[in-house]
């Protein structure tokens, strides 16, 4: 397994830090607490499953803390917000009775990680809902943002938008949006959806590994940190969902290798949307992001729907061209009927 990928695992097995929204039903005077502030919270007593009572400051709050703590813990908190909840992040456990046995669960966690194969990630749509719920033709620069959402919402890049965070350049309410920062059972709700909707699993987001691979992670959050690694290794990730009443679409998302010398740094990524519309049948649009340009494949199923999509292929340019984006190719084809 690569060097990065491992470094990766042990990073997202001991160093994630999610925020901790404090229960409102218990929340302490915000006029207390000032964002940055740092304090050693005693956990006092569970008050229900990963529900803790915990003193801060000289006051008692109730809020949902990871799996491994134990009550007599202390941890490291700082305050992240106060309005209109107080969110902290936790940085730090001191829980000597567990350690030994998180720094297992890790060891075996990379272990079983490194005897499996990597899949693409699927990520599916955490609500049945469509992005575009309006019974009328979508706006496409709308919709595209919608999409951007589902996707940049999903929880597969919650560490970098932490460093966002961290910046200024994202809001601690966006933040919050992610499954990381979502209640567990909303969680491994969306968790099962997607692994339902991932082909060729059996239902099983992962399912070659030994059942206590994850254990150092929260279990609501280990599906996603496996969408996660996944991402990470194969540079794929796969997501699905209702884009429109009606209408369910496939959006996979890839890095591929420079079909040209590449300036230092510089990615080329691919994107394949599938659909099954009304009237054209089955279509794939395969589009190819480079240096130079955007090349654009269009595949269909048949003869009537390529000689439509060909007949508009001229507005699709000039659209394009409209918005700055160079199209260096543009094909229409039809693929061969299953025999």
């Amino acid at each position: 397994m690569d060097a990065n990928l491992l470094n990766t695992i042990k990073a997202l097995a001991l160093r994630q830090k999610p925020l901790i929204t404090v229960a409102a039903e218990a929340a302490p005077k915000a006029a207390s607490f000032e964002p940055g502030q740092r304090f050693q919270g005693s956990v006092q007593a569970e008050v229900s499953h990963g529900m803790f009572r915990v003193r801060i400051g000289g006051q008692i709050v109730q809020m949902q803390l990871p799996a491994s703590i134990r009550i007599g813990d202390t941890v490291a908190l700082q305050v992240v917000a106060t309005q209109p909840r107080l969110v902290f992040s936790m940085s730090a456990s001191t829980n000597p009775l567990s350690t030994p046995e998180q720094l297992s669960s890790t060891s075996r966690l990379l272990s079983a990680l490194s005897q499996q194969q990597p899949d693409k990630a699927y990520v599916r749509a955490a609500q049945k809902t469509p992005l575009w719920p309006l019974q009328q033709t979508p706006e496409s620069g709308k919709l595209a943002d919608l999409l951007r959402d589902a996707l940049s919402n999903s929880g597969l890049f919650y560490e970098s938008h932490q460093a966002q965070w961290l910046r200024g350049a994202r809001s601690t309410a966006q933040l919050l949006q992610e499954p990381q920062n979502q209640p567990p059972a909303q969680t491994r709700s969306a968790a099962a959806t997607a692994a339902a909707g991932s082909p060729d699993k059996g239902g099983q987001l992962v399912s070659s590994a030994p059942e206590d691979r994850l254990a150092s992670i929260p279990e609501h959050l280990q599906p996603l940190v496996q969408q996660q690694l996944n991402a990470l290794e194969t540079r794929q990730m796969l997501w699905q969902g209702n884009i429109w009443p009606g209408q369910t679409m496939q959006w996979e998302i890839h890095e591929q290798a420079a079909q040209a010398p590449a300036a230092d740094g510089e990615r080329q990524w691919a994107t394949q949307l599938q659909l099954n519309l009304p009237r054209l049948g089955p279509v794939a649009a395969m589009l190819r992001f480079g240096g130079n340009g955007l090349s654009v494949k269009l595949d269909v199923g048949t003869a009537a729907a390529r000689a439509e999509l060909g007949g508009a292929s001229a507005n699709l340019l000039a659209v394009l061209a409209e918005n700055g984006i160079t199209v260096t190719n543009m094909l229409v084809t039809q693929h061969a009927a299953a025999q």
